[in-house]
């Protein structure tokens, strides 16, 4: 799970979706579906990918899979945000 992984998972409109139905709690995958007017196969290619990108993590229980939202990550995303905003800050306090 790298920088360049999680960057191209946010990219991706419908795992943001999903990321933002996580932000509420843990999710079976089947409920997450539920939210999205595509396959079960193609949600769970997302979430695939989100896993991979660290952004989520799965606990898997008998016959289903929760999905749990793993904020450090977006945590170290914002911190690399953050950081870019205050170079952007120095250089137009250095442009007045």
């Amino acid at each position: 799970m790298g920088f360049n992984e999680t960057m191209k998972a946010l990219s991706d409109p419908t795992r943001r979706a999903i990321l933002n139905l996580l932000k509420d709690g843990t999710k079976a995958a089947g409920e997450i579906g539920a939210h999205f007017d595509m396959t079960g196969a193609t949600i769970s290619h997302h979430l695939s990918k989100l896993k991979d990108a660290g952004l989520v993590q799965e606990k898997k229980e008998k016959n289903f899979i929760y999905y749990t939202l793993n904020a450090s990550v977006l945590d170290e995303v914002l911190l690399w945000i953050n950081d870019l905003n205050n170079v952007k800050e120095e250089e137009d306090e250095k442009d007045k």
